[in-house]
C-alpha cells in the first residue's frame, strides 16, 4: 500500500496556526484602533473584481502580477491586487451615499502573482487609510500623522517616513522622455534606486531608449531637487500633528512606481528591521474619475501588514499571546457531565472564556496535563463531594494552589 502524500498549501500562500493568528489579530486590532482614533470608518470590498477594473491602473510591470481568469460565465475577472482601485470603484459607485469628506480604512487580503521569497507572498494582508473629497494639504498631513501613530501604537521606536512629490518627478523627468519612453516608464525605473545601484538604473534607462548622457543627467537632475511649496506645507502640518522632525525625510528619488499617484508620495521604513518599505502611499486625485466616477481627489497609504508582523516578532514588541481559554471545566465522570456543562454555560455568560474537557473517559490527571500543555491558567473540578455540597474546586495551574469555593466566590475569583 502506497503512502499518501500530505496535502500542501500553494506556493506563496500560508496557513496560520492559533499562536500566529492571535498575534496577527492583536496587531490588526491595534492598527484599527489607531485608524478609528483619527476618525476613519471601516469598509470591505469583494475579493473578485472585473479584470477591466484592475488592469491598466498600476503600470505595465504591476499588471503582470494581477491574477486574472475567466469564470463560468466567460467573464474575465481578477483577484484584488490592492485596496485602492477597488475603493476608487466603491467611491464611483456609491459616492452620493457617502460623506463629503469620506475617511475609510480597510484591512483585507490582496493577491499578486509574484515570485515568493522571504517576506514576499502571493496572498498577504494590507491595511489602508484614505481621505476622499479634498485636496487640502491638511488631509495629506493627517494620513502621515495617522501612519506614524499606528507604528508607535505597535511599539516601534525608530521610524522613518521618506516623502516626495510626484510633481517634482514629472517636472524633472519629462524633458528626458522619448517617443518610446514616457515619463511613467522613467519613474518606474527611478523607483528602483533603493534596490539597485545607480549604474544598474542607468543601464535600464538606456535599455528603454534614453541616451547614456541623458540617463546620467536624469539621475543628477532628480537628486538635486528640492521640496515643492505644497510639500513644505504638508511637512510643516505633519510636524504640528505630532510627527517628530527626525522622522520625516525628504527623498527626491522616491518614486512610488504606481501610475495613479499625482502629488505627495511617501514610504515607511523601520531602520531596526531593514527589509524594505513597511508601507507606501500618497495623493491620487484622478483615479476615481478615470474609473468612470466623479472627480474625487484622494490621499492614502497601504501598510505591508506581513512585514509589520515579522518586525513585531523579531523586535519582540508584543508579548507572547495568552491562551484563548481562561479556565478548563473538567469532567469527573460521565454522571457529572451535566454539572460541568451548566457551570461552563454560567462562566461564558459572565464573559469568562471557558473550555469543557471533551472526553469524559479520561482521568483527572490527564485533564490537568491537558490544561498545562495548552497553558490554560485555571481548572475547575466538580467531583462527587463538590456536587453534593454545591461547591467547586479551583486549581491554579501556575502555582498548584487549590481552593474550594461557592459559585459566587468562584465567579468573583475568575473575573
Amino acid at each position: 500500500m502506497k503512502n499518501k502524500s500530505i496535502p500542501q498549501t500553494l506556493k506563496g500562500f500560508r496557513d496560520f496556526l492559533p499562536k500566529e493568528k492571535k498575534l496577527r489579530d492583536q496587531v490588526s486590532s491595534n492598527i484599527a484602533k489607531t485608524f478609528e482614533s483619527f476618525g476613519f470608518e471601516p469598509v470591505e470590498t469583494p475579493t473578485l473584481e472585473y479584470a477591466s477594473l484592475l488592469l491598466g491602473k498600476y503600470g505595465q510591470e504591476a499588471d503582470k502580477l494581477v491574477y486574472t481568469f475567466k469564470d463560468r460565465g466567460n467573464r474575465k475577472i481578477g483577484l484584488r491586487y490592492d485596496q485602492t482601485v477597488p475603493t476608487a470603484r466603491l467611491l464611483a459607485q456609491y459616492g452620493p451615499k457617502l460623506p463629503k469628506f469620506f475617511r475609510r480604512y480597510q484591512i483585507q487580503n490582496v493577491f499578486r502573482a509574484d515570485k515568493p521569497q522571504k517576506g514576499r507572498y502571493r496572498e498577504f494582508t494590507q491595511c489602508d487609510i484614505d481621505i476622499f473629497g479634498t485636496t487640502d494639504p491638511i488631509s495629506d498631513a493627517e494620513i502621515i500623522a495617522c501612519t506614524y501613530a499606528s507604528f508607535i501604537k505597535l511599539g516601534f521606536k525608530n521610524i522613518q517616513i521618506k516623502i516626495n512629490d510626484r510633481q517634482i518627478l514629472f517636472d524633472k523627468l519629462t524633458p528626458f522622455t522619448t517617443p518610446q519612453t514616457d515619463v511613467f516608464s522613467i519613474i518606474q525605473t527611478i523607483d528602483k534606486l533603493d534596490k539597485k545601484s545607480e549604474e544598474e538604473v542607468q543601464k535600464e534607462l538606456i535599455s528603454k531608449g534614453l541616451t547614456p548622457s541623458n540617463a546620467k543627467k536624469t539621475l543628477k537632475e532628480i537628486q538635486s531637487a528640492t521640496p515643492t511649496p505644497n510639500l513644505k506645507t504638508i511637512i510643516d502640518l505633519s510636524l504640528n500633528l505630532g510627527v517628530p522632525p527626525k522622522t520625516l525625510i525628504f527623498e527626491p528619488t522616491l518614486a512610488r512606481g504606481l501610475d495613479y499617484y499625482t502629488g505627495m508620495i511617501f514610504e515607511v521604513l523601520v531602520p531596526d528591521f531593514p527589509i524594505g518599505s513597511f508601507g507606501g502611499g500618497g495623493r491620487y486625485d484622478k483615479l476615481i474619475n478615470d474609473l468612470g466616477g466623479p472627480q474625487i481627489p484622494a490621499v492614502g497609504i497601504a501598510f505591508g501588514f506581513d512585514r509589520i508582523i515579522e518586525a513585531v516578532k523579531e523586535l519582540k514588541l508584543i508579548p507572547t499571546s495568552k491562551p484563548t481559554a481562561k479556565v478548563l471545566v473538567s469532567i469527573f465522570d460521565s454522571t457529572l457531565i451535566p454539572n460541568s456543562a451548566k457551570l461552563a454555560s454560567t462562566l461564558r455568560e459572565k464573559g469568562i472564556n471557558t473550555e469543557v474537557y471533551p472526553n469524559s473517559k479520561d482521568k483527572l490527571s490527564k485533564q490537568l496535563k491537558y490544561a498545562s500543555q495548552n497553558q490554560i491558567p485555571f481548572v475547575v473540578i466538580i467531583g462527587e463531594t463538590e456536587s453534593k455540597n454545591n461547591t467547586y474546586t479551583l486549581k491554579n495551574m501556575a502555582t498548584g494552589e487549590q481552593q474550594t469555593l461557592s459559585k459566587e466566590d468562584l465567579l468573583s475569583k475568575l473575573k
